[in-house]
């Protein structure tokens, strides 16, 4: 090759070689801090594409199982709800069967009544104060109930997206046409079944108001007489069988509540398995070998030093044509 000062082929070749490691040496070193081997849609259009649409059922599967923990723990809470009334339904059965021993004592009759009261007060403070978010499923329906007096209590059913889908599923509250078929299959007299408190879908109380506690009970009156679906001692055992029943009703509740526990609590374990997939379904697609990618970004340093290298050489070549001259 002769040597011409117009054009020095040894260095043009040299800086196309340096131009080629530069570019390597910066996909790489993008690679390396990012984690990444398809970042963005240049590096693979097809793997960037399907990772994307991906990455966005990762969000859906998310807000999925946001709903389904949400779900959780409403249910939780009315099953706590529910369990907590069967206790004070069992102290309303000891006072009722407490009715035959203080049969015609008036004033005993009357004491009794107002303890009565003060249970069913607490069956229905439980169950207004079982609300999750707006949610309640055991106060009567929102809609028997005035705006005022709603307490927080925005709908009777729980809906939540159980999958990636959209598929809704719907937790019905335990309205009063419910619970009085609880009652009856009971072997209970059915309540009023557009009530506004608990106590009366129960057949416990009557004339309740939504948001107040009961003031009175179908037992026994304010002056200790035995209500009107109940006359002489006789009477206790039907009196005892209506509260049986009512606690025969909150067990199918939380019978109910259970079996949602449980379909709840695998659509979330399934829910965190296809998050889970999906993550490892992107990371197939676009996460670097990072040992692979130390490796290259190691030789492409030692390349880059050895392009340097041979474009000096190149250039001290016209140098080398001044000395001929001296």
């Amino acid at each position: 090759m002769s040597l011409s000062i117009n054009n020095n082929a040894s260095s043009k070749v040299a800086i196309e070689t340096l131009n080629a490691v530069q570019s390597d040496l910066s996909n790489t070193q993008n690679v390396v801090s990012t984690g990444l081997k398809v970042s963005t849609a240049a590096d693979n259009a097809a793997a960037f594409g399907i990772a994307q649409q991906m990455q966005g059922n990762v969000s859906g599967q998310s807000a999925a199982n946001d709903g389904l923990s949400f779900a959780a723990q409403t249910v939780s809470s009315t099953a706590s709800a529910a369990n907590q009334i069967i206790s004070v339904l069992q102290q309303v059965q000891n006072a009722v069967t407490s009715l035959g021993n203080s049969y015609g004592v008036d004033a005993s009759e009357s004491q009794i009544g107002t303890q009565i009261n003060g249970y069913l007060a607490q069956i229905d403070t439980i169950a207004r104060n079982a609300t999750f978010n707006g949610v309640n499923l055991l106060a009567p329906e929102a809609s028997n109930a005035a705006a005022a007096t709603k307490l927080g209590i925005s709908t009777s059913d729980l809906s939540y997206v159980a999958g990636l889908q959209g598929d809704v599923t719907t937790v019905s509250g335990f309205t009063g046409s419910k619970i009085s078929s609880y009652l009856t299959s009971s072997g209970g007299t059915a309540g009023a079944t557009a009530s506004a408190t608990l106590t009366d879908l129960l057949g416990l109380s009557t004339g309740g108001t939504a948001g107040t506690n009961p003031t009175a009970n179908v037992f026994v009156t304010s002056e200790g007489k035995f209500g009107s679906s109940y006359s002489g001692v006789a009477s206790v055992a039907d009196m005892i069988k209506q509260v049986q029943a009512a606690i025969k009703a909150m067990t199918y509740i939380t019978s109910d509540l259970g079996s949602n526990t449980n379909v709840i609590k695998s659509m979330s374990t399934y829910g965190s398995t296809i998050s889970d997939n999906l993550s490892n379904g992107i990371g197939a697609l676009t996460d670097a070998d990072m040992a692979a990618a130390s490796a290259k970004l190691t030789s492409l340093q030692t390349k880059q030093q050895l392009a340097i290298k041979s474009l000096t050489i190149a250039n001290s070549q016209s140098q080398n044509i001044l000395s001929m001259f001296q």
